[in-house]
């Protein structure tokens, strides 16, 4: 059986998060917490703006979940552990050659370090339970937060360029990580733990 099969049904967690395959009954809480303009404004211009009352139903039923079902991406919703209550954010992964994860987080729930956790549990199953042997992340080179969670994380960055985001055409990075890179950072942590 091939990962992508699986990941349907794959529950992860970290220390502060539950990370589970997007469903769609999970476009209201996307529609409640997602179409913020400090949400969406590093985002591709892909996201309808101003953001359509179903637009979190089109995005689950029409684009997300079929790319799954075709074994091109796994979307990952984001939830609390210790109050699971309902989905705070999403993390994203894309088959591709430069843009392979992608996130956003409810306004409540950033700043936090959570997003920081739950790319952290991403790119272990983008590296081990996917077995692709490099990471890219694309973002708008204003996005800071997203560079930090790059530069947290061990990624380097190779390249610039621009793209057309939510607020317009801005300069972009391309940030990378090799599987070997990502498993080494990871062993120097243990090893400092």
């Amino acid at each position: 059986m091939r990962w992508y099969d699986c990941a349907m049904n794959l529950e992860g967690r970290t220390e502060r998060l539950i990370l589970r395959p997007l469903e769609i009954g999970d476009a209201p809480r996307i529609q409640e917490f997602f179409p913020h303009w400090k949400v969406v404004r590093h985002l591709l211009n892909r996201v309808p703006w101003p953001y359509p009352p179903d637009g979190a139903e089109q995005y689950c039923r029409e684009i997300a979940l079929p790319q799954v079902e075709r074994g091109e991406a796994w979307h990952f919703g984001l939830q609390v552990a210790a109050k699971p209550a309902g989905l705070i954010g999403l993390v994203s992964l894309v088959k591709g050659e430069e843009d392979n994860r992608g996130f956003w987080l409810g306004l409540p729930w950033q700043g936090l370090g959570l997003m920081t956790e739950a790319c952290a549990w991403a790119n272990d199953f983008w590296f081990d339970a996917l077995g692709f042997p490099v990471l890219r992340v694309a973002k708008a080179a204003a996005n800071k937060a997203s560079r930090r969670i790059s530069e947290k994380q061990g990624m380097r960055l190779v390249g610039f360029g621009e793209k057309d985001y939510v607020s317009g055409r801005l300069p972009s990075e391309i940030w990378e990580i090799t599987a070997e890179e990502w498993r080494a950072r990871k062993a120097r942590n243990c090893a400092l733990d």
